[in-house]
């Protein structure tokens, strides 16, 4: 079950990557990226984790571009994959990107305040 369900995530982010570079038009959603994708283990929910590129880029504007295109990409989804029922689809924000590079400025900092010895 483990292996059918990491399998079904890399199908799934792989799928949406394409409808939303392909399919999907709204510019509000602008360049987005799939991180990870994680399916319950009764594959009824799928949550999506996205990043939004670019400095001045809103992402809360992104998510909800996203969220009212949900129906849109679960259709398209759908016909591309050969599983009984789509799961239903929930976009997050992954701040796993900032949360590192907030990390590796602070590591930065300590090697500059350091003594030479």
């Amino acid at each position: 079950m483990v292996l059918k369900k990491e399998k079904l995530n890399g199908i799934i982010q792989r799928e949406l990557t394409q409808i939303l570079q392909m399919e999907v038009k709204d510019p509000k959603i602008g360049f987005c990226t799939i991180t990870a994708v994680d399916v319950t283990r009764d594959l009824s929910i799928a949550k999506i984790y996205v990043t939004f590129l670019g400095k001045d880029y809103d992402t809360r504007d992104g998510l909800e571009a996203l969220n009212r295109s949900k129906g849109f990409i679960r259709t398209l989804l759908a016909k591309r994959l050969t599983i009984r029922r789509v799961p239903e689809l929930h976009f997050l924000l992954d701040t796993s990107l900032d949360y590192g590079n907030k990390i590796e400025k602070i590591i930065k900092e300590i090697h500059t305040n350091e003594p030479n010895e």
